[in-house]
Parts: structure tokens; C-alpha cells; sequence
């Protein structure tokens, strides 16, 4: 997930009883939402297809596991996400090794989340490679081994917006998927209640071009741990619509299109001459053909409230409505503590690592109506749920 940052359904006494209360989640266990007292309750009603039904709303995301206080995409981050009580994981942006391992990174440069840079014996993959148009210089994923990258460790990727977490540099090693599935599964037995995961498929044309395609890389390990379901607790994520419509044809997960700034394109549309922007995907018309191959739309924040000239938030759009006439949830992002993250009326003071008014601005989206929502900080977005359920 890339992104630093009219009106929605109404909000009922009926919406408030049904996430006030726990929830079945797709494994049978029980789901715990925090503070709640009633009877468990399944969603029987509302968009969104597949096991996404079963998930509270609004569902917070742990954004790469609890980023806002550990190094992104590690099993510290991750472990911490489900302790602050996330919904969902996101674990894993998925980025291929050399000898074709699906790992968890941010991106495929890594000389921003590993140490990499300082280890001498590396010092020759340095390179510079265009990545979906972007000519980027660092180490990539691509030219390593598994066992190669499972000698490096992760540090914080914003050190200026999160000098805390330098603290924890060096800590852990780089995830693989298949990890993660299997961390999964361990801290759903451990916790007794089903782990929800969110991973992404990261540059996908880019690696099918290198002989290293993601999606059926993908659908490989889900099918031999059992999650290629259409009610598996592994949501598949992508900024470009081929790549889920592929993992479409290779298994029945709950699938979501990203979508980043209006004015962008998909790199599958760049290279297949595709003139679509964003801003045509999110259209009535662009968003019932996303319903035909998905169940979800994550959009960046920015298309559920624009903003003024002035950084300050102006009128939602009406893509929430539109997007649930046609049966989409939607899981915008991304929420993050931080004053330079937070729409301008919301910053308290000038300091980059410091926190602004993050309440006022989750109040502001959750009253669209957006089903979920991704945020570094899962702590921060439960407690804003509460306040937003009690009206």
C-alpha cells in the first residue's frame, strides 16, 4: 500500500448494535471487537462479497502490521498490530527473490527498510532499474537470494516521522509469505480467534517481464495451506486491475483494486495503452466493471474527500455511495498519527513526528461510510471507532 497522504449510508441504530458486537470470522472462531459486550453476531447484509462480510465495520487495518511503532513488513509489526487489536493484518507487500521466494517489503528497492547499504559485501547490487516508469536506484529483492536477503535486517523506513522507531532497527529479519501464513495460522490457535491477512501484490507487470509472476506464486502457497477460499481470511490486494482479475481465474479470496490519485494510471494500463485513469475507474462505469472481478476498492483517502488548495478537507465525493450501489466495500488509506499525514485543520504545532488531532480526522472519514479503513497506528483507529459508534 502506497500513500502518505458524496455523502456515505446512513448511520442507523442498527449499523451501531451490529459492530458494537463480536463477530464469526470465516474460520468458525470467535472475533472479539474491542469493547464488546453483546451476543456474537454475523453481517448478513451489505456489499461486499465473499468473506469480507464477516469482518466488522469499519474494519481497521494494521497498515503493514502497527508501522506507526515498529519497522514496517516484520513479525515485531505484525505481532504488535493484533496486540493493539487490528481487524485485519497487512502482511505482506509481495516482492519475488532472484530465485523466485515471495517476500514482504514495502517495495523491491530495499535500501530504505534494510540494512543493506551498510553491508559491504552487498555493496556491488547496487544498481538503478526502472520500476513502473521510475528510474529508482538502491538494492532489489530481485537480485538476491532467500538466503541472501534472510541476512539482512529491517529498519524504520520514515526515521524523520519516527525517530522511536530506529529503535528497533536491526531486530528482524525480511518475512516470506509463506511465513506469514504460517504465522497466521499460529497466532489464530494462540489468540483463539481467526487472524485476518491483507497482502499485495507489488509491481506485478514489472516481475512477469522478469520471468518472476506474482500471482501464481501466490495462489501456489495459498492453495497448500488451504486459503483459496471465497471465505479464506486472506484478502488479495492490487494497484493493478489485470492482477486481480488473474488471481481472479486462480483462486476465490476476497479481492480489492487500490486506487491511487485521480489523475493516475495503472502500470497495466500504461503498458497495455490503456488511456484510463483512476478517475475513470471510479465512475459508476468503471466501478461495475471493478464489481464484476472483485469484492473491494481501496482508495487513497483523497477520493472519498478531496482537499482544498489550503491541505483542509472539502465535500466528500460520492464514491462511497456509488461504490456500495455495486456491491464494494471500501478500505481506504492511510491513516497515520503524524501532523504531516493528517489533512491541515488537523495538525497541532510543526514538528514531523508529531501527532496532530487523528480523532477529528477519523471521525471525518468513518461518517462517510467507508467500510475500513488502513492506519499505521491500529490503537489509535479503535479507540476512534469507539467514539464514532457512540455517536
Amino acid at each position: 500500500m502506497d500513500s502518505d497522504q458524496a455523502n456515505g449510508r446512513t448511520q442507523g441504530t442498527g449499523r451501531r448494535a451490529l459492530l458494537g458486537a463480536a463477530v464469526l470470522g470465516a474460520g468458525g472462531a470467535v472475533l472479539g471487537l474491542p469493547g464488546a459486550a453483546g451476543a456474537a453476531e454475523t453481517r448478513t447484509a451489505g456489499p461486499g462479497g465473499r468473506g469480507l462480510k464477516s469482518l466488522p465495520v469499519p474494519t481497521i487495518i494494521g497498515h503493514r502490521g502497527a508501522s506507526g511503532y515498529r519497522p514496517e513488513h516484520t513479525f515485531g509489526s505484525y505481532d504488535l498490530a493484533l496486540d493493539l487489536g487490528a481487524d485485519v493484518v497487512e502482511a505482506g507487500d509481495l516482492v519475488p527473490t532472484k530465485d523466485g521466494h515471495l517476500v514482504c517489503r514495502h517495495e523491491p528497492e530495499i535500501g530504505g527498510t534494510t540494512d543493506v547499504a551498510s553491508r559491504p559485501e552487498f555493496a556491488g547490487r547496487k544498481t538503478t532499474k526502472v520500476v513502473d516508469g521510475v528510474s529508482t536506484t538502491g538494492w532489489f529483492t530481485e537480485d538476491f537470494t532467500l538466503a541472501e536477503l534472510k541476512t539482512l535486517r529491517a529498519v524504520e523506513r520514515i526515521p524523520a516521522n519516527r525517530p522511536h522507531n530506529t529503535l528497533y532497527n536491526g531486530r528482524w529479519e525480511i518475512p516470506t509469505f509463506e511465513e506469514v501464513l504460517r504465522w497466521q495460522d499460529e497466532q489464530t490457535r494462540k489468540r483463539g480467534r481467526q487472524v485476518w491477512i491483507y497482502p499485495e501484490t507489488k509491481h506485478p507487470t514489472y516481475f512477469r517481464k522478469l520471468g518472476l509472476g506474482l500471482e501464481e506464486r501466490v495462489a501456489k502457497l495459498l492453495r497448500k495451506y488451504g486459503k483459496d477460499g471465497r471465505n479464506s481470511p486472506v484478502i488479495l490486494q492490487s494497484f493493478e486491475p489485470t492482477s486481480i482479475q488473474r488471481l481472479n481465474r486462480l483462486v476465490d479470496n476476497p479481492l480489492v483494486v487500490l486506487l491511487s490519485s485521480a489523475d493516475s494510471r495503472p502500470y497495466d494500463f500504461v503498458e497495455a495503452k490503456d488511456p484510463r485513469t483512476v478517475a475513470d475507474l471510479v465512475t459508476p462505469k468503471g466501478l461495475r466493471e471493478i464489481a464484476g472481478y472483485a469484492q473491494g476498492i481501496g482508495p487513497t483517502l483523497d477520493l472519498i474527500i478531496p482537499k482544498k488548495a489550503d491541505g483542509t478537507l472539502a465535500e466528500p465525493t460520492t464514491l462511497v455511495a456509488d461504490a456500495h450501489k455495486v456491491g464494494l466495500v471500501l478500505h481506504p488509506y492511510t491513516m497515520r498519527n503524524e501532523n504531516p499525514f493528517l489533512p491541515a485543520e488537523y495538525r497541532k504545532g510543526g514538528a514531523a513526528d508529531a501527532y496532530g488531532d487523528v480523532f477529528g480526522a477519523f471521525k471525518r472519514y468513518f461518517a462517510t461510510g467507508i467500510d475500513g479503513v488502513f492506519t499505521d497506528n491500529a490503537d489509535t483507529g479503535l479507540l476512534a471507532r469507539a467514539d464514532f459508534l457512540k455517536g
